[in-house]
């Protein structure tokens, strides 16, 4: 009886650890929706694609024998850039557009960026190395990957130089209040073209740091974004759209949810966690677990 309890335990914690290593992308993929929602009320489903850019960038760089310290950032400032670009020859020329009009554009912003990224590069599955090792290291009884370790340590770093940008920096301060009421702040003198600007800009890097950090576990391709955006859409609207702690809780208590369902019930289930998720928020907590109360109807 002892044996089967501690097995059922170690099992238990394996599900959580790895529930724990994926949400941590969702919650970073969130927090990118989250930024550009907040100061523009538009949900960029381009951010899976930046996710991809990340990933196949440093691919490309250390293929081109680069190291991991100069791969890594150059990877990050390329997705930023062309976050950078989609919201200056995209979003910013329909600027007086509806918000389904500005959706749309990023829906096709989304494929664009695909299928260019299948002629950059190919259609192949591509694997990084891990950043420090694949010995597994034993916790309670499961194992977990040094590159798990590395995924949770770097998504703690990035919330908490999140929430002290925001708190701290004048930048930071101008992007809340743009998020809280956009003419006060344009009457407050902030320039709210920049701040929507750069935070394409911002939400792009994040997203192409997830894609760094999942690539050793899961491997890379061109159509990656595609399913991980979805995710992280579901985890912005579990947590509540365009809140920054509910974009982390939400991936979080995603990526367990389908470790879980995963382990207990079916593999084959997993993808659909994210779904049965998203309507099951929309019918009953439309705001999500964090999310401001009586949000517009889209």
């Amino acid at each position: 009886m002892g044996e089967g309890a501690r097995g059922m335990s170690a099992q238990f914690m394996q599900y959580l650890l790895t529930g724990l290593t994926v949400g941590a992308i969702y919650a970073l993929v969130a927090l990118g929706f989250s930024i550009i929602f907040n100061a523009s009320h538009v949900i960029n489903f381009a951010q899976g694609e930046f996710v991809m850019i990340g990933g196949m960038a440093t691919v490309s760089l250390t293929a081109s024998g680069l190291p991991y310290l100069l791969a890594i950032p150059l990877a990050i400032v390329a997705a930023a850039l062309v976050g950078l670009a989609l919201e200056k020859f995209a979003v910013e020329p329909a600027r007086g557009a509806s918000v389904v009009t500005l959706i749309i554009i990023t829906i096709g912003a989304s494929i664009f960026l695909r299928g260019l990224a299948m002629l950059v590069w190919d259609k192949n599955l591509h694997a990084l190395k891990p950043f420090t090792g694949d010995t597994p290291i034993a916790v309670a009884g499961a194992t977990i990957l040094p590159q798990s370790l590395w995924v949770l340590g770097v998504t703690l770093v990035i919330v908490l130089a999140l929430s002290w940008f925001f708190g701290r920096t004048l930048l930071g301060k101008a992007m809340l209040a743009t998020s809280h009421n956009r003419l006060a702040a344009q009457l407050a003198g902030i320039n709210v073209r920049m701040v929507l600007f750069l935070s394409f800009g911002l939400s792009a890097a994040l997203g192409a740091i997830a894609g760094i950090l999942i690539a050793p576990i899961t491997t890379t391709s061109y159509d990656v974004g595609v399913m991980l955006g979805l995710k992280g859409f579901a985890a912005a609207i579990l947590g509540g759209l365009g809140s920054g702690v509910g974009a982390v809780v939400g991936g979080l208590a995603l990526g367990i949810a389908e470790s879980m369902s995963a382990g207990y019930l079916s593999s084959a289930y997993k993808d659909a966690i994210a779904f049965v998720i998203i309507l099951a928020v929309l019918f009953f907590m439309p705001s999500g677990l964090f999310g401001k109360r009586g949000g517009e109807r889209v």
